[in-house]
């Protein structure tokens, strides 16, 4: 079982002006696939408090998936994916073009989306949109492949690492 952490990205959930949807939906749709969720959080659409968010958690090995929800659209405040490729040591980008192609068969505009994946330390971080329908479908696209990139991310040998020349 691998560890899940959840962060919201929402200035008017961060100050309660509005209820948090996404994060405690994510955080059911992971726990129903077999992910321990250990942290939720919510923080503002500022830059630093994001990106020191998703170090707090990478850093202190604290969860092996990371998922934001929110701030990936074209509103100016929207800052998650450039938070997020700051602070990843390597960019994952087939999650991301996975989960917009899933979209399009659904809304044209999910080509709207800046959402971004990539891997900081031990953690995979992947960002949702914000809409909680949205971000069901876009996790639900992925999920099945996460527990294989998980464990080549710690290090445990695929089933082609078996195979001999």
């Amino acid at each position: 079982m691998y560890k899940a952490a959840v962060i919201t990205v929402s200035d008017r959930c961060a100050c309660g002006e509005r209820p948090d949807e996404g994060g405690p939906l994510v955080a059911r749709a992971l726990k129903e696939a077999g992910y321990e969720v250990v942290k939720t959080q919510i923080v503002p659409d500022e830059k630093e408090q994001i990106e020191r968010a998703l170090c707090e958690i990478a850093d202190a090995r604290e969860a092996e998936l990371i998922v934001t929800t929110g701030g990936t659209g074209f509103a100016p405040r929207d800052i998650t994916p450039e938070a997020t490729t700051a602070v990843c040591d390597k960019l994952c980008p087939g999650i991301p073009e996975a989960m917009r192609y899933a979209s399009m068969q659904i809304t044209k505009r999910a080509m709207l989306s800046r959402s971004q994946a990539g891997i900081r330390k031990g953690s995979l971080i992947i960002n949702l949109p914000g809409s909680p329908k949205a971000a069901r479908e876009n996790l639900e696209a992925v999920l099945s492949a996460l527990d294989h990139g998980l464990k080549m991310l710690e290090g445990k040998p695929s089933d082609c690492a078996k195979i001999k020349d």
